[in-house]
């Protein structure tokens, strides 16, 4: 879906589901893969192995003439992604150290646009912003949501949409459409994410409408979160809808009960590779996505994790984003 098509009506908004509908299961006879299946019904091996065997592509010239000089003579992409663990997204391979995921790979891809070599650093969510602030990273690729208030601050190159999907232990009955479904609830997200926002925005909502307001839980970890679900010390858990709906595939014990855009009730969230404001770099970034989206390249690496659903059609440079004031 294009990021330049006209804001959403707000019915159209809350009954968003991703096309993303896993129903993975581990494959006994190989450790290192898990299948996973889309609403088709067509089963897609996901590869777990240190060995990727990631998509390619060529260089482009005339794109990667316009990286910064400083780059361009390091030959080298200081990227940053979260050190957290959230398949599909960015999570270790078997081996425990490998960084795989659809994240990592689209990095990957952009830099052979580029013709420069990834080297990705794992930090903590705050850290990312922290690192991009000071120069230390030239861009990142960790799920980072285009948000109007960042945009003060960064600039955006778009490379999937954003959809947010709510999880609850299997069998809970609910069903989460809008702030008064998590009216009272205990709700467990990351801090400082666009889901953070949502919750805080959400929660005033209540409590001005005479309802109880959320209790908002930080976690860091998803294995925490999900240990957390199951003992019934949170109601629920807002995140990435990929990452919920691979738990919930994989795991069998939580369910998806709803879904929400990354950019609220009006406007279609975007995923966006970012880098600090006015670097010089987010032009060739922009144009090294949309060429990978022609060639077929991205498209193919959307596909092996099971992501197809969350395409892009352009990589508009800093569209609109979720609302400063998003209620």
């Amino acid at each position: 879906m294009s990021p330049s098509r006209p804001r959403r009506t707000v019915a159209v908004a809350l009954g968003l589901v991703s096309a993303l509908a896993l129903a993975a299961c581990g494959n006994p006879s190989d450790g290192d893969t898990t299948e996973s299946a889309g609403k088709s019904g067509k089963q897609t091996k996901i590869n777990l192995s240190p060995d990727q065997k990631r998509i390619t592509t060529d260089k482009v010239e005339s794109i990667a003439a316009k990286v910064p000089a400083k780059i361009r003579e390091r030959g080298t992409l200081e990227l940053v992604s979260s050190s957290g663990s959230a398949a599909p997204l960015t999570f270790y391979a078997t081996d425990d150290k490998t960084v795989i995921g659809v994240e990592p790979d689209i990095a990957h891809l952009v830099a052979d646009v580029l013709g420069l070599k990834v080297h990705l650093n794992t930090v903590s969510w705050e850290n990312i912003f922290v690192g991009l602030d000071s120069a230390k990273y030239d861009a990142g690729f960790s799920n980072i949501t285009v948000t109007e208030e960042r945009k003060d601050k960064y600039d955006f190159a778009p490379y999937r949409e954003d959809t947010l999907g709510f999880e609850a232990k299997k069998g809970s009955g609910w069903k989460v459409r809008g702030p008064k479904d998590v009216a009272g609830k205990t709700v467990a997200v990351n801090s400082g994410t666009n889901q953070e926002k949502l919750l805080v925005e959400w929660s005033k909502a209540n409590e001005k409408a005479g309802r109880e307001p959320v209790d908002i839980k930080y976690y860091r970890d998803d294995t925490d979160v999900h240990l957390a679900l199951q003992s019934g010390r949170v109601d629920l858990y807002v995140g990435p809808h990929p990452t919920a709906a691979y738990h919930v595939a994989t795991a069998g014990r939580t369910e998806v009960v709803g879904t929400y855009s990354g950019a609220g009730s009006t406007l279609q969230g975007l995923i966006a590779a970012t880098t600090k404001k006015n670097s010089g770099l987010v032009e060739p970034l922009s144009e090294a996505i949309e060429h990978v989206i022609g060639n077929g390249t991205y498209a193919k690496v959307l596909k092996r994790w099971g992501l197809s659903g969350e395409a892009v059609e352009k990589s508009q440079i800093n569209p609109p984003g979720l609302p400063r004031d998003n209620k």
